[in-house]
């Protein structure tokens, strides 16, 4: 069941409360609870709910006021560490009367390079050949540098994997622009330039930055499989429990 409910149990495992960002594109929300179809998917005992920073219904506070005095774990559908991430969600954990934990963001993390490793392949099969010269991980960016930090640290996962240079660019907030880096990578010689979609779900900033693509732009996260599975390892490794984090082959 998507949304809040008071059903959950208390001898059974912590609620997962996935928070998102929220957005004004309606494609947004769509996606985000077909991605949390997916985690139940995985784990239909668990029981799992959405709240949201801003923008969108239910708002965090009122899934966890829904929740009363259960436990729950807060897992960030974010891709890096950040004012949401250090302050918003604890801030609001704090508030509610359900016993939570605040579990770390997405990334950086292997699980998440899969999703865009296979987001880019899917890309580029069509028409354009299996292999970008260069790529931009295009995220939306913050002033925190711990944000740029994780950022960087995905894109230096990527690069390992693809074999080819991947330069983060930010929406927002932080340097260098896709434009820019895509510019930069272009001086360079690189031909074949790619930007990885290092958002979660379609929105302005994903749509801005794949505009600035010069050959080839992913889709957003969304629900690929990789992603489902991130979201249930945070869970679990806030909670101190045993996870694995075996690539995942399938894509979506």
């Amino acid at each position: 069941m998507r949304g809040t409910s008071t059903a959950t149990r208390s001898d059974g495992p912590p609620a997962m409360v996935v928070v998102a960002h929220g957005s004004r594109d309606p494609r947004a929300l769509r996606t985000v609870r077909a991605l949390l179809d997916r985690v139940r998917e995985l784990r239909p005992a668990l029981p799992v709910h959405l709240g949201h920073i801003e923008l969108n219904e239910p708002l965090l506070p009122d899934t966890l006021a829904a929740l009363g005095g259960t436990r729950a774990v807060l897992v960030p559908l974010l891709l890096s560490r950040g004012h949401h991430v250090k302050r918003d969600i604890p801030e609001m954990a704090a508030a509610a009367p359900a016993r939570t934990r605040v579990a770390a963001p997405l990334g950086p993390h292997p699980l998440l390079v899969d999703a865009l490793h296979d987001r880019l392949v899917e890309a580029a099969r069509p028409a354009h050949g299996p292999r970008p010269g260069a790529v931009v991980l295009a995220a939306a960016g913050s002033r925190d540098p711990e944000s740029r930090a994780d950022t960087g640290r995905t894109a230096r996962l990527l690069a390992e994997r693809l074999g080819v240079p991947v330069v983060p660019a930010y929406a927002s907030a932080a340097a260098p622009t896709v434009p820019e880096a895509v510019r930069s990578l272009a001086a360079r010689g690189h031909r074949r330039i790619a930007v990885a979609s290092c958002f979660t779900a379609p929105g302005r900033f994903a749509a801005e930055c794949a505009a600035a693509a010069p050959w080839i732009a992913s889709a957003p996260l969304g629900t690929h499989p990789a992603m489902a599975r991130l979201l249930l390892h945070r869970y679990d490794e806030a909670l101190g429990a045993t996870v694995t984090t075996a690539p995942v082959l399938a894509t979506a």
